[in-house]
């Protein structure tokens, strides 16, 4: 109940912070100052820490994920939805619902926080997929254009800023997102059994020779 009562706060302060009357790039710079992500959000950094819970495992921020992030950050400005585990478990769910057109990176990370999403909240999880599914992403947009324009009409034109209601076509596709989101996180266990070790030590060897890389929730691609 307390992360969910957090997540909620969250993301009214985050609606609060983004003014529709500021442009995306203008909101994008807040939010990055807003979570510690570096004035470039940390899209540069070679390497991001991604958290299986409170250990951080370091993983190369390859131009699949840069790609991804860099609309995923808006979407976090658009509808709400924080930056915090909760959070990062909806919008993922929403992103599903809404669609990541070619972006592999966005549909491969997302349906694993739908997964974990259904175990920590499985009704907000749901909730975000229908939100999804009657609204649109940007991820088929040109980013540089989206930037110059307003939070406000964006969210109009992406359809945020009304109120989703679910239908029975919702159920058969949630069940088969959740599945796909199961089989998917249980490919990527094998991998993280093998790579996960020793991407946790190189990290620990890099960290004492330099600044600390962003930090990441797991559940997403931010």
């Amino acid at each position: 109940m307390l992360i969910i009562e957090l997540s909620q706060f969250l993301e009214a302060l985050v609606n609060t912070l983004y003014s529709p009357v500021l442009t995306l790039r203008a909101a994008r710079d807040l939010y990055f100052a807003a979570n510690g992500f570096g004035a470039d959000g940390g899209y540069a950094s070679p390497w991001v820490d991604f958290k299986l819970g409170p250990i951080p495992m370091p993983f190369p921020n390859t131009a699949a994920r840069v790609r991804a992030v860099s609309f995923h950050d808006l979407h976090h400005i658009l509808t709400g939805y924080a930056t915090d585990t909760g959070g990062e478990l909806e919008i993922a769910a929403w992103e599903l619902g809404a669609g990541c057109k070619d972006f592999f990176a966005a549909w491969q990370l997302n349906l694993g926080g739908l997964a974990v999403g259904m175990v920590v909240r499985p009704l907000r999880t749901f909730r975000a997929f229908v939100r999804g599914r009657r609204t649109e992403s940007l991820y088929a947009g040109d980013l540089e254009q989206l930037l110059d324009r307003y939070v406000g009409d964006l969210r109009a034109e992406c359809g945020v800023d009304r109120p989703a209601a679910t239908q029975l076509s919702d159920y058969p596709l949630f069940l088969a997102a959740w599945a796909a989101g199961i089989v998917a996180g249980l490919a990527f266990v094998p991998v993280l059994a093998v790579a996960g070790p020793l991407s946790f030590l190189a990290g620990r060897l890099r960290r004492a020779a330099a600044p600390s890389p962003t930090l990441v929730d797991s559940a997403s691609p931010r």
